[in-house]
């Protein structure tokens, strides 16, 4: 019997994304930030001028450049950033406020994305990585990773109001609930209140606090999972360790 010749193994490859979303995967810019480099011209591969963010590009396989210089991965990079209030997360305002990026200007980092958002009235633990894959584990809603926050309100809670807050509200087509809330301390006429939350909304708790017509004073994010804010102060920032980030991805 004759046997049909065998055909060569097909070698694997790897994923195909869009050039825009490549760049940012590597750690050389934000998303938006490459799509308009590309836009720009800024950017070739194989030697070729591409004008298209959504060209289908292997970083593996083929040289990419922007600005004329070999684009290479990026070392990964963990921080933790004490945000004050007033601060905006992005890395440009089109009203000319400070962002967080002029807290770390001047610092020799590489490009770093926060891993996820706190509101401009909103302060404490932020954290930046120019690791994709480690920000999207901890961001992610079906990964669920508890986010705690110490939050003043403008009332004295009692019994059945903590009760509610517990249970949780829907608002605009989304269920905000909490997976707890307790009483740290109260005033004369507020209090502090301790809110985990395992998923993060756009204005999570305040939207959920506004149900019951309470009013946030301060928000303050205190931890990330196992990660505390602890005594790092305000505007500054620090390295995580890798212990600190294991167990985040971990966690």
């Amino acid at each position: 019997m004759t046997r049909s010749p065998r055909r060569p193994a097909t070698p694997p490859t790897t994923p195909r994304h869009g050039l825009a979303r490549v760049l940012s995967k590597l750690g050389v810019c934000s998303r938006s930030q490459a799509e308009q480099a590309v836009r720009d011209g800024r950017v070739s591969v194989d030697g070729r001028r591409v004008l298209d963010p959504e060209r289908p590009t292997d970083p593996a396989r083929e040289a990419i450049a922007l600005d004329g210089a070999s684009v290479r991965a990026a070392a990964p990079v963990y921080i933790a950033l004490n945000k004050p209030r007033g601060i905006v997360v992005s890395a440009a305002d089109e009203r000319g406020r400070d962002t967080v990026y002029h807290l770390i200007k001047d610092a020799g980092l590489p490009w770093l994305g926060p891993v996820g958002r706190l509101d401009r009235a909103s302060e404490g633990l932020l954290l930046l990585s120019n690791d994709t894959v480690w920000a999207a584990g901890l961001t992610e809603p079906r990964h669920h990773v508890d986010k705690t926050y110490h939050v003043q309100i403008d009332r004295r809670p009692d019994a059945p109001l903590l009760a509610k807050l517990r249970a949780g509200v829907l608002d605009a087509g989304e269920r905000l609930g909490a997976v707890a809330v307790n009483v740290l301390r109260e005033g004369e006429k507020n209090a502090w209140l301790e809110v985990v939350l395992d998923e993060g909304r756009n204005r999570h708790i305040r939207r959920l606090l506004a149900a019951h017509d309470i009013g946030v004073l301060r928000l303050i994010r205190v931890a990330i999972g196992s990660l505390v804010l602890g005594e790092l102060p305000k505007g500054q920032w620090r390295y995580l360790t890798s212990d600190e980030v294991h167990a985040l991805q971990r966690g």
